[in-house]
């Protein structure tokens, strides 16, 4: 896939918002998600040490880092990048699971998830699904 205007990247997230999990999506606390054509030069030194493309990423406290003192602080945010999640979809099918992958993912890391949890996580439900 090459091309998507920005109205119907926003309605895929949108709807795989609605089918992620309620629960976690009700429990997310001052976050905010958004999108980006590429990542920037700061996103993308976060990730120096990592291979792969980055479709997403979470920039905040985990809630599991939070103490008392987590008050006043700006929201966290979760970035999904579009061109990434075009370049490795084949169709709209794997764009829309790509998306709702990669918020699972970036939210995962919200509540505290470390990106071996994650794999876990997915390969445990990978294998469960019907």
């Amino acid at each position: 896939m090459n091309e998507l205007s920005d109205e119907a990247f926003d309605r895929l997230i949108s709807k795989a918002m609605d089918e992620l999990p309620q629960e976690y999506i009700k429990g997310l606390d001052n976050v905010v998600i958004v999108y980006a054509d590429y990542p920037d030069e700061h996103q993308q030194y976060k990730r120096r040490h990592e291979q792969g493309l980055l479709l997403g990423l979470y920039e905040g406290i985990p809630l599991t880092k939070r103490g008392a003192g987590y008050t006043f602080v700006l929201p966290d945010k979760i970035t999904l990048f579009k061109y990434a999640l075009l370049r490795v979809s084949h169709d709209d099918v794997s764009l829309f699971e790509n998306i709702k992958r990669t918020l699972w993912h970036e939210i995962a890391h919200y509540y505290g998830l470390d990106h071996d949890r994650i794999d876990e996580l997915e390969r445990r439900n990978s294998h469960t699904a019907p």
